[in-house]
């Protein structure tokens, strides 16, 4: 039955038009370098806590725990962010939520660079959080709704990359400047992207869920060039939207019913697993991890930030030609790699091993875990991927102080498990449309 409702479905819309092809176009282009700045932002703002450490505690001297707050408060900003994230972005849009997360970012960096009082920086950075949690939702879902199938991965992990150019600048950077101007730098992107938003089309999905056909048909015009026919795509989109509301009216309670099953543990599972293995922890005290193992924490940190983009540019290149759901296996086998190694290195330091022994196994470690996380595919997945980040992020020092070897064994523990996870139950959606996608993972009765 669930197979002939999604042929049906199917049928439709997309399917007996997948040969189509789209070029690269100068909007496409514009539109996801515009919506990739939100990336950058998030990326900057989650490695700022690690190089401005040392600088802030002594300034306004924090304790271990006083910082701990300051760090992990941005993803209990992100929680917020997520609440209202889906509601926002299906009243006012992609381009106007975009624009709104800016705001946020910017009002916090603003109060972390001239804040005088820890509690300013705390306020800015939960500010940043919530920003972040609204960009985490409304961009990937502007960037995937912009593009043509047969280039939306590239696109999507390319704008991904930014994340990482965003996280690895702060990195090389942090260590040359003061902890406010490099706060002050942060607000950058935030201010490209709020100027960016009146320059690139709206997203053409949304506009058919207002029911603006012909928004929908200038917004395609606009990303696919003024020679391309768009008339399929449009019909597509059109169909596909109006059986979604057909079905619609379903409330929050709905989201827990068995059609949604699948998705929900899809999305809920994978990214409180990936959290759970230390991604955002690992990010923000970076620096205290390579002091702990007798490292250099400024060479350590530009070594991580430097390796960071030739792994990332890999993951355009590979994307569309592996598919995603290999790479998130060998991702998430190699971070289990990464955090055994660092364990074994804490671990051997405990018992008195040689220290080039312990320094270079966690540093090697440490090098080869990747920072990129997919953005969540709705408000109750961003909610969870934020909360378990804000435990770890906010648990680490203590359990780093605890035992630091015990510490990243539970990460690799974590990381094997996404590994099962992925395995057992994500499905592959190499060169495959969003309407098929959502088709094949939930049943409209």
């Amino acid at each position: 039955m669930t197979g002939s409702m999604e042929d049906g479905l199917l049928d439709e819309s997309s399917l007996g038009k997948a040969s189509r092809q789209f070029h690269v176009t100068t909007n496409l282009v514009l539109s996801t370098s515009v919506a990739a700045c939100g990336y950058f932002a998030y990326g900057y703002a989650a490695g700022y806590s690690s190089p401005a450490q040392s600088g802030i505690m002594d300034d306004l001297g924090l304790s271990i725990a006083e910082y701990s707050v300051f760090a992990s408060i941005m993803i209990f900003g992100g929680m917020i962010g997520a609440l209202i994230s889906g509601k926002v972005a299906d009243i006012f849009g992609r381009r106007a939520t975009m624009w709104l997360s800016d705001l946020f970012f910017i009002m916090g960096w603003c109060s972390i660079t001239f804040g005088k009082r820890a509690w300013w920086l705390d306020a800015g950075r939960l500010l940043m959080g919530v920003g972040a949690g609204i960009y985490i939702y409304v961009g990937p879902i502007y960037i995937s709704e912009v593009t043509p199938k047969n280039i939306r991965g590239s696109f999507v992990a390319a704008a991904s990359c930014t994340l990482t150019l965003g996280f690895s600048l702060v990195y090389y950077i942090g260590n040359n400047m003061s902890w406010r101007t490099l706060a002050l730098v942060g607000a950058t992107p935030s201010f490209i992207q709020v100027l960016g938003v009146f320059f690139i089309p709206e997203s053409p999905r949304w506009l058919s869920k207002i029911g603006l056909e012909k928004a929908v048909e200038a917004s395609l015009q606009r990303l696919r060039g003024e020679n391309a026919d768009i008339s399929t795509e449009a019909a597509e989109i059109k169909d596909f939207t109006e059986t979604v509301q057909r079905h619609s009216g379903s409330t929050f309670m709905d989201l827990f019913s068995r059609k949604y099953a699948r998705p929900l543990i899809i999305g809920v599972g994978l990214m409180a697993l990936v959290q759970l293995g230390g991604n955002n922890a690992i990010a923000s005290f970076a620096s205290s991890i390579f002091r702990a193992a007798g490292c250099s924490a400024e060479s350590g940190s530009q070594v991580m930030a430097v390796l960071q983009l030739p792994f990332a540019v890999t993951s355009i290149i590979l994307t569309e030609k592996a598919g995603r759901r290999l790479l998130m296996l060998v991702t998430s086998a190699g971070t289990c790699l990464g955090c055994l190694l660092v364990a074994l290195g804490f671990l051997f330091k405990g018992y008195h091993l040689s220290t080039e022994l312990t320094s270079s196994m966690v540093y090697t470690g440490i090098l080869i875990l990747p920072i990129n996380i997919k953005g969540s595919a709705g408000s109750l997945v961003t909610l969870i991927n934020c909360f378990t980040s804000w435990i770890v992020s906010y648990a680490f020092n203590f359990l780093f102080e605890w035992n630091a070897a015990g510490t990243f064994f539970l990460f690799a523990f974590f990381c094997g498990s996404v590994v099962v996870f992925v395995a057992m139950l994500v499905p592959e959606t190499k060169g495959r449309t969003l309407e098929e996608i959502q088709a094949s993972m939930t049943l409209l009765q």
